[in-house]
């Protein structure tokens, strides 16, 4: 399994004025351990839906929740229930189900973005970072035609992708993997090691276009 190695910082303003309150009333500090989520499961098949609570005014959600798109504009923050869940300035949006434990897999249909993040983040990770750029999260990168694991702002390439139009995410809380998945072929494609010290929920960064996610899913079938 590769190594992660230094780059610079890989995660881009999503385009929003943020104020000074905002950013004092956050900066540095974890959010609240006794949170609300509508899952919260050991076992697998993890049923999710986007929460709203945390998506960030440039992101819209859609399809009961299941798919998010990306507004160049978005809203004007100061429109947007302010709550210490909400990502100010990243395009970042975690779904609601809170995994402590057990085997999990889900898929997410790409082919209308062309500059995403995809994987798992702590529940309680700071809402002034963007997933990948701390040891809170660990995610699968696609920017500029190409793929990253990425995770405390280090990045490894992922070779031998493409862009389908959907891959999938295999979880493994005890073993410690977060792993992409080729989802025609039952293949994993790579895999990131990690010691998960607490909660995860899926989590998405998304500054072009659209993505629809699909959970309560079983694995392919023979995924190696």
């Amino acid at each position: 399994m590769a190594m992660l190695f230094g780059m610079g910082h890989y995660c881009r303003l999503a385009g929003r004025v943020v104020s000074a309150l905002s950013r004092r009333q956050t900066s540095g500090t974890l959010l609240p351990a006794t949170r609300w989520y509508s899952t919260q499961t050991t076992g697998n098949k993890l049923q999710f839906k986007l929460d709203d609570r945390t998506a960030h005014s440039s992101l819209d959600l859609f399809k009961k929740d299941t798919g998010v798109i990306y507004r160049i504009l978005g809203l004007d923050p100061s429109h947007v229930q302010q709550n210490p869940e909400r990502f100010q300035d990243w395009a970042v949006v975690f779904g609601d189900g809170q995994i402590t434990g057990g085997r999990h897999y889900w898929e997410v249909t790409v082919e209308k973005s062309s500059e995403f993040r995809l994987g798992v983040a702590l529940v309680a990770m700071s809402r002034d970072d963007c997933v990948g750029t701390n040891s809170s999260s660990w995610v699968f990168s696609y920017v500029q035609r190409k793929w990253f694991a990425m995770t405390t702002n280090q990045r490894v390439p992922v070779t031998l992708v493409g862009k389908p139009d959907r891959v999938g995410i295999l979880l493994d809380y005890e073993a410690g993997l977060i792993s992409l998945v080729d989802i025609p072929k039952a293949k994993v494609i790579h895999s990131m090691r990690a010691m998960f010290r607490g909660p995860l929920c899926p989590a998405f960064g998304l500054w072009d276009g659209e993505l629809l996610t699909h959970s309560g899913l079983g694995e392919p079938e023979g995924l190696k």
